[in-house]
């Protein structure tokens, strides 16, 4: 009987998929909801989109869409208004979960505190969104619209 141990090859076994979560925040003034025109950014700049930004190590997605908000748009919202509206596994740099939230009540008067970044912030009804968005928040906003509150894109 051999001692040898045997190993195993790591290298057949599947690499586990690692991916980036984004928020993204739906704010609702009765039926219009706020974009923000994109600069500077290296990515669609031009492009509408609401606010949103990466989710953060030992951030829950809540906490996140929170700060994002007060980083962003110089707002106030409590855990309990932001409403889980939709999550899409999206693509894009090799694999995103985009989590939106529906905002109705905040406090605060909503400012572009990114200027450098956000060249206007602009409320927009929800049966007519800008021209120019991201193509997966569209996506994203007709799958809310109609109650869908998971997605697959750009697979």
């Amino acid at each position: 009987m051999s001692e040898t141990a045997t190993t195993t090859d790591q290298s057949a076994k599947p690499q586990r998929h690692k991916v980036t979560g984004d928020v993204h925040l739906m704010l609702r003034k009765g039926n219009e909801v706020l974009f923000g025109r994109r600069q500077n950014t290296g990515f669609e700049d031009g492009a509408w989109h609401v606010p949103s930004g990466h989710l953060e190590a030992a951030e829950s997605v809540v906490d996140a869409v929170i700060r994002e908000a007060e980083e962003e748009i110089g707002i106030t919202i409590k855990p309990e208004d932001a409403s889980f509206s939709h999550i899409m596994h999206n693509s894009s740099s090799g694999g995103r979960m985009a989590f939106f939230f529906t905002v109705r009540k905040w406090e605060g008067d909503v400012e572009n505190r990114e200027a450098d970044k956000c060249s206007a912030l602009e409320w927009f009804p929800v049966s007519a969104l800008p021209d120019h968005m991201i193509a997966y928040c569209k996506v994203a906003m007709d799958h809310v619209a109609h109650g869908t509150t998971f997605s697959v894109y750009g697979w």
